[in-house]
C-alpha cells in the first residue's frame, strides 16, 4: 500500500455532473466517495461478507472541498484506514487529479460493523480487524 492508500475509484468529470457554476456538483463528489467506500469496505470485509447478513452503517462523514473540479478532469480516489476500533473504522478518501495530483476533496468517514438481521452494531471479528489494520495509514500502526 502506498502512503496515500489504495486506489478505490477512478473516473472523469462529465458535463452532466457539473452545476450552474461549471464545476463538479456536491452530489457527484458524494457518489464517487460512496463508490470508493464500497471498494475499501469490500476489501476489509472479505468474500465471506457477501450474503452473510453483515454490513456497515456510516455514522459520521466530513467532507472538505479543496479545489474546483471542472468538466473533463480525470480524478482518482485514494483511501486508507486511519483508526480501527472495537466495532468501527475511520477511513479517509482523497480525491486527486489523476494527471496533476491536485487535491480536490477529502472525506473522512466513521462506519460501524452492522448486523443486518438484528439491526445493530457488532464487534469486528479478527479476520476483518486484520484486513483493516493492513490498510492503516503509515505511521498509525
Amino acid at each position: 500500500m502506498s502512503e496515500r492508500g489504495i486506489v478505490t475509484y477512478a473516473g472523469i468529470v462529465h458535463p452532466w455532473m457539473c452545476d450552474a457554476m461549471g464545476h463538479l456538483n456536491v452530489r457527484h463528489y458524494v457518489a464517487m466517495f460512496d463508490d470508493a467506500s464500497f471498494q475499501i469496505l469490500g476489501r476489509i470485509a472479505g468474500k465471506e461478507d457477501v450474503g452473510g447478513g453483515l454490513g456497515w452503517a456510516d455514522v459520521h462523514m466530513e467532507i472538505g472541498y479543496k479545489h474546483e473540479t471542472a468538466v473533463g478532469t480525470l480524478v482518482t480516489v485514494y483511501s486508507r484506514v486511519e483508526k480501527v476500533g472495537t466495532s468501527s473504522l475511520t477511513y479517509l478518501h482523497e480525491m486527486r487529479g489523476t494527471l496533476d495530483d491536485v487535491l480536490h476533496a477529502q472525506m473522512r468517514t466513521v462506519t460501524v460493523r452492522f448486523d443486518l438481521r438484528e439491526r445493530s452494531k457488532i464487534g469486528l471479528d479478527e479476520a476483518t480487524r486484520e484486513r483493516a489494520t493492513a490498510l492503516l495509514s503509515e505511521g498509525l500502526r
